[in-house]
């Protein structure tokens, strides 16, 4: 016989289902922040995340590798096309529908390493993220991508009203130049879009904050210094924003201490000399957990002769990490050092655990131009995917084939640049966990300058290049000229 539930049990049960409920509706949580009033949607894509309309954001991006030596005036607009990007926040695990406006022939979703399978049915893509992310949604090949920015929930944002805080809530603000205080919070909050630049010289203790966008559209190449420039600064924090069509580079701190970059999102990098983050002269740096879309370098550790500054002496770049980092670049390089190395020393600095989904010459990349002695520098974890090579042109005359989609190239030389009649060093450079997956296998140059300013001493482990482990020079397809020395591999 069968026993009956007492109503002890019964309330037991009924509370435990309800508890259930709780956490499955608590499991997933979305913030979805409208866009102001002005912003232009695209319409290539619609989104939705949980069943909720998500705005989708346009921006300029480079639509052929095609390049030039400043000319004296801006970039083409006919080089470049519409892409989008959606940004929210959430928790728990959640559905994205994204209904494309093209008819659907294939699909990729960068990076590959997240191992994302969507469901495709008619014109939808249907899949689920369990973790904040960046990933670039290609429909039909790389033009015209949805860029999809996936957020943490913010902790304990700022509010308006707190002591040494900018605010800059929901809405458009023309805001021009943003000149910061010391000890200043400038938070932008998400559903905002502020039109200017900041700028910050000999202060300590500030912060740059939020989901919200910070875009330069409409800053004249010479009427400010870089997007975000920061000038002698100590103990700076960069969080969660996004930056879209910066004039020029886009974060630059020079002669800064104690720097973190964490959780930033760089679109619409189009214009000549569009660089993401130019860490110069700095040390003590992290970042971290960034997404870049670049037209030139993505992330570059410089040394740069003195501008703005008393101290006549150019400082080194030292303890400098990478990680977790999304990159694509159009033009220039994803990772790299140089070709500015105006310091003595450019040393002890970490790139890993990065997805470099495209890029156009090199992947990885050493250019020592002036002096200084760039050495333990550790590529690790480091996975590279389609290189844009078709149509590469440097201003009106065709790219030289063999010099795109390479791997890694270190050189000492003089450039076009180059202001210091002294020559450096390259040395203890190691390579380790680093695969590549293209359509082509690429080449990786090394070439020093001569007997006393060699490329020396570097180190490759569990190379694999479209899953064939390299083991030698030859394997690689590595080109060294007499002034290296000392390549090993395990």
């Amino acid at each position: 016989m069968k026993k009956c539930f007492t109503s002890k049990k019964l309330i037991v049960v009924l509370l435990s289902l309800f508890c259930i409920s709780i956490i499955c509706t608590r499991a997933a949580r979305v913030i979805i922040y409208p866009a102001p009033e002005g912003e232009t949607p695209s319409l290539d894509y619609n989104v939705k995340v949980d069943g909720k309309q998500v705005f989708v954001y346009q921006a300029r991006v480079s639509a052929i590798p095609v390049n030039q030596v400043w000319p004296g005036y801006q970039r083409p607009k006919e080089q470049t096309e519409i892409a989008s990007f959606v940004y929210f926040d959430f928790s728990g695990q959640v559905s994205i529908e994204v209904t494309s406006s093209k008819d659907i022939k294939s699909v990729d979703i960068r990076p590959k390493s997240y191992d994302i399978n969507p469901v495709i049915k008619g014109n939808i893509i249907k899949f689920n993220l369990s973790r904040p992310c960046k990933i670039v949604v290609e429909v039909n090949g790389w033009h015209n991508a949805l860029h999809l920015f996936a957020n943490e929930i913010e902790k304990n944002p700022p509010k308006p009203g707190d002591p040494n805080l900018r605010y800059f809530g929901p809405g458009i603000h023309r805001a021009g130049i943003i000149k910061m205080n010391d000890k200043e919070t400038i938070y932008i909050a998400g559903g905002a879009v502020v039109h200017g630049v900041i700028e910050a010289t000999g202060l300590s203790n500030i912060k740059i904050l939020g989901h919200g966008i910070l875009d330069a559209s409409t800053i004249g190449r010479f009427d400010a210094n870089d997007m975000i420039a920061l000038f002698d600064c100590s103990n700076i924090l960069i969080d969660g924003i996004i930056c879209r069509d910066p004039h020029k580079w886009t974060i630059s701190p020079r002669r800064c201490k104690n720097v973190k970059i964490s959780d930033i999102k760089l679109i619409g990098l189009w214009r000549y000399n569009a660089d993401g983050i130019d860490i110069c002269n700095t040390e003590d740096a992290i970042i971290e957990n960034c997404f870049i879309r670049a037209f030139d370098d993505n992330i570059v550790m410089k040394g740069m002769r003195q501008r703005r500054s008393t101290d006549t002496k150019e400082k080194n770049v030292r303890n400098i990490e990478v990680s977790n980092c999304v990159l694509w670049n159009d033009w220039g390089r994803p990772l790299e050092i140089g070709v500015e190395t105006n310091a003595d020393s450019i040393g002890y600095i970490v790139f890993k655990d990065c997805d470099i989904i495209h890029y156009v010459h090199v992947a990885m990349d050493i250019q020592n131009g002036e002096r200084a002695v760039v050495h333990n520098v550790k590529f690790v974890n480091i996975r590279i995917e389609e290189p844009i090579i078709h149509n590469a042109k440097i201003a009106d005359r065709p790219y030289d084939p063999s010099e795109l989609g390479k791997l890694i190239e270190m050189n000492i030389r003089k450039t076009v640049i180059s202001r210091d009649t002294r020559r450096g060093k390259i040395e203890n450079i190691s390579f380790k966990n680093i695969t590549f997956n293209g359509s082509i296998f690429p080449q990786s140059v090394f070439e020093g300058f001569d007997d006393n300013h060699l490329i020396k001493n570097i180190t490759f482990e569990n190379i694999i290049i479209n899953g064939k482990n390299i083991k030698n020079i030859e394997q690689g397809n590595m080109v060294l000229n007499e002034f290296t020395k000392d390549f090993i591999f395990k």
